[in-house]
C-alpha cells in the first residue's frame, strides 16, 4: 500500500480510509478496469448492423483492446490473484455473456443464426474468447500483422460456432434453413 499511495500522492493512512487491505484494493481496481471495457463491448453491440456483424465487433473491440493494453488485459483475464478478486472476475463475465446473449438471439430470430440455445452459444464464446486471449497476451506485444490475423481467427471461430450454414450452402426448401421456424427451445435458458 505505501507504494500505492506514494504514486497517487495521497497518505497510506488515506488508503485504508476508503480500502482495509490491499485485496480490496485491487478488487476496486479490477472492478473499475473491467466496466470500461464491457461497456466498450456493449457499445459495438448497440450498432445497427446485422447479427454477425455486431457479433464480430464485440468480439474485435474486446480483442484489439486486450492486444493494445497487454498487461491490462493479462491482469484482468489470467494473473493469479486473491480469491475475492478471482470471484469477481468470474462475476463480471455475466455481463459479456448478456452482450453476446441478445446478439445471437436477435441472430436467430433473424434466421442469421442457426437455432441454438442462446445462453450457452454466449457462455462458450465468452470463454472461447477469454482462453483464446490469453496466449497472444502472454508473448507481449504481438506485430500488428500478427494481432489482426489472431483477432480474425476467433472471429472467424466464434462467427462458425453460430451461422445457420446449411441456410447459406444451398437454396432453402420449406421448413429448411432460412426458412425453417425456430424451436422455442432455441431460445430457453439453461
Amino acid at each position: 500500500m505505501p507504494m500505492v499511495a506514494a504514486t497517487a500522492e495521497v497518505s497510506t493512512g488515506l488508503l485504508y480510509q476508503y480500502f482495509p487491505s490491499k485485496t480490496d484494493l485491487f478488487d476496486e481496481v479490477f472492478r473499475q478496469a473491467s466496466q470500461r471495457e464491457i461497456d466498450a463491448c456493449a457499445a459495438a453491440a448497440a450498432s445497427e448492423s446485422g447479427a454477425g456483424e455486431r457479433l464480430a465487433a464485440i468480439i474485435r473491440t474486446f480483442a484489439h483492446r486486450a492486444l493494445k493494453r497487454p498487461k491490462l488485459a493479462w491482469a484482468l483475464l489470467a494473473e493469479p490473484v486473491a480469491p475475492q478478486i478471482d470471484e469477481d472476475r468470474l462475476r463480471f463475465r455475466e455481463p459479456y455473456r448478456a452482450i453476446f446473449v441478445t446478439v445471437i438471439e436477435d441472430g436467430i430470430d433473424s434466421r442469421e443464426f442457426r437455432a441454438q440455445n442462446a445462453h450457452t452459444s454466449a457462455a462458450a464464446i465468452v470463454g472461447a474468447l477469454a482462453e483464446a486471449m490469453i496466449g497472444p497476451l502472454a508473448l507481449g506485444v504481438l506485430s500488428k500483422r500478427a494481432a489482426q490475423r489472431v483477432v480474425e481467427d476467433i472471429v472467424a471461430l466464434c462467427l462458425a460456432a453460430v451461422l445457420d450454414h446449411a441456410a447459406r450452402a444451398a437454396p432453402a426448401k420449406k421448413g429448411q434453413g432460412a426458412n425453417a421456424p425456430v424451436p422455442p427451445s432455441a431460445k430457453e435458458t439453461p
